[in-house]
């Protein structure tokens, strides 16, 4: 939402869902916008080493992406993402204007009202994504809304974030308890071998993001194993690489148990990279057979 306003928001997603009635979900993350200046900073020393949960569950050191902010991409990317001399809205307020604009209650200070069409009714069902028990946590409890937090892209938080989340959270017209979404990134395949040789390319393409060089094509194996990696490197990416589920069907389920136990996750959201299409359909296929195994 850093670059968006609310009203364009609600507009676009309110044409999509007269397109496709009840489809859809929209999903609110902060992503560059403006913090509230009284969230609190995170407090204690970071951790240097991965820890296990109690049940297994790897949590690696939290990762900073304050070195991002400076890279030339990055401030290519605002410059084309926002008007000039634009500032981003207050997060907090800026959910409150969407939730308002699509309930048709908005009003401004001087009482004057809003109405978006298409998008004031629209039945979209709103999330609020999040990396860390932080403001976007705080909104989503505070209003009642579903969480979606982040595993996959900030392993190191995801404790902090469900279970800020559940302590802002105070029930709503939508929803009567908490609601939280946990995403992990896997690779299935029938053996643990096979399955690191389909995910060797995840390094080197994680590492072309967080480098602030631009995301690079998934790489085949033989390319990721091309590439002649620094210690700098490796810690660039290590709690990424540490927290993908990679292996055989019944080791990837038994480690998304372990995250789904860890989190109080009511479901979770998998994704998986891989360099041919047809091996992350059959690692798709593949747990889905394992996992509705299990739930009988």
């Amino acid at each position: 939402m850093g670059h968006r306003t609310a009203l364009s928001t609600v507009e676009e997603f309110g044409l999509i869902d007269a397109l496709y009635p009840g489809r859809l979900d929209l999903g609110l993350g902060r992503s560059g916008g403006r913090p509230r200046s009284s969230v609190p900073a995170l407090v204690g020393a970071p951790r240097k080493q991965n820890t296990k949960m109690p049940n297994g569950l790897l949590i690696p050191p939290r990762f900073s992406f304050e070195h991002l902010l400076g890279t030339p991409r990055f401030q290519l990317q605002k410059t084309l993402l926002q008007l000039p001399g634009a500032q981003s809205q207050d997060y907090t307020e800026q959910v409150g204007d969407i939730l308002a604009l699509l309930r048709g209650t908005y009003r401004s200070p001087e009482g004057v009202e809003a109405h978006v069409i298409p998008g004031e009714g629209a039945d979209v069902q709103v999330w609020i994504l999040g990396s860390s028990g932080g403001e976007s946590a705080e909104v989503a409890g505070a209003n009642g809304l579903r969480f979606a937090a982040n595993y996959h892209v900030s392993p190191a938080t995801v404790i902090e974030a469900a279970d800020g989340y559940r302590a802002a959270f105070r029930p709503s017209a939508d929803l009567a308890r908490p609601y939280v979404s946990v995403s992990a990134d896997v690779v299935v395949a029938a053996d643990e071998a096979t399955a690191q040789e389909l995910a060797a390319g995840y390094g080197l393409w994680v590492r072309s993001i967080r480098s602030g060089e631009g995301a690079i094509a998934f790489p085949a194996p033989e390319q990721a194993r091309a590439h002649a990696w620094t210690d700098a490197d490796r810690d660039l990416v290590a709690d990424r690489v540490d927290t993908q589920f990679t292996g055989s069907p019944g080791q990837v389920a038994d480690q998304l148990e372990q995250l789904q136990e860890a989190t109080g996750a009511d479901e979770l959201i998998i994704t998986t990279i891989t360099h041919d299409h047809a091996d992350r359909v059959r690692s798709y296929e593949l747990l889905a057979a394992e996992w509705n195994r299990r739930q009988r």
